[in-house]
């Protein structure tokens, strides 16, 4: 009786038509889906999501180049004014080698970045970095700082207005702005931002 009912349960089930139908179409959505990554997908598709992720990326970056030209006339609108009258006021950096120069501009961010610690979310200065001029013949040289910030949304608006209406002239570039993640945490969050900052020497300091 027991080998009876062993035959009785493995006897196959017969499916219905309807059923026979479906089993029948999921197989074939299931060979088609294998297919499809198997011959397409791996040697088709994905490489031209990569190229499309790529050309995305250059379009960002032709973007940002484009913002920079675009700042140019600006620039040379503001160095044009310094030519014209800002020789003898305090526009330029006082001092006259540009060592010294990139020395006193880190020093003059310090004191802006320093004022503002204390602000929501606070702000500091992890990094800063005097980076090599180039040997040019321009009658004003351009002397540039690398800086690091990690700030508060507010205290950040608050540095980057003090930059913008210093004297001496100080001049903000290639700025770059990241989330610092702070998992756990209910404060406001913190963003690192990387950027140039830049003044000019008068024309005559040491080369």
């Amino acid at each position: 009786m027991a080998v009876e009912a062993i035959l009785v349960r493995a006897k196959p089930v017969k499916l219905s038509p309807v059923q026979s139908r479906l089993a029948a179409i999921a197989l074939a959505l299931l060979a088609l889906a294998i297919a499809y990554f198997a011959l397409l997908h791996w040697w088709f598709v994905a490489p031209m999501l990569d190229t499309r992720a790529q050309m995305q990326d250059l379009r960002d970056t032709h973007a940002r180049y484009t913002a920079a030209i675009r700042q140019a006339p600006l620039l040379r609108k503001r160095i044009a004014q310094l030519a014209q009258g800002g020789a003898s006021s305090n526009a330029f950096l006082p001092e006259t080698d540009p060592s010294a120069a990139a020395a006193g501009l880190i020093q003059r961010a310090s004191d802006v970045v320093a004022a503002h610690a204390s602000q929501g979310g606070g702000c500091e200065m992890p990094q800063k970095m005097p980076i090599e001029g180039s040997s040019n013949k321009e009658p004003y040289r351009r002397v540039s700082v690398s800086i690091t910030l990690q700030c508060g949304m507010q205290p950040l608006i608050e540095v980057l207005h003090d930059f913008d209406r210093a004297l001496p002239y100080m001049f903000v570039d290639d700025i770059t702005i990241y989330q610092i993640a702070q998992p756990g945490s209910a404060a406001s969050p913190k963003l690192e931002v990387q950027f140039t900052l830049s003044g000019y020497i008068r024309a005559g300091a040491s080369p």
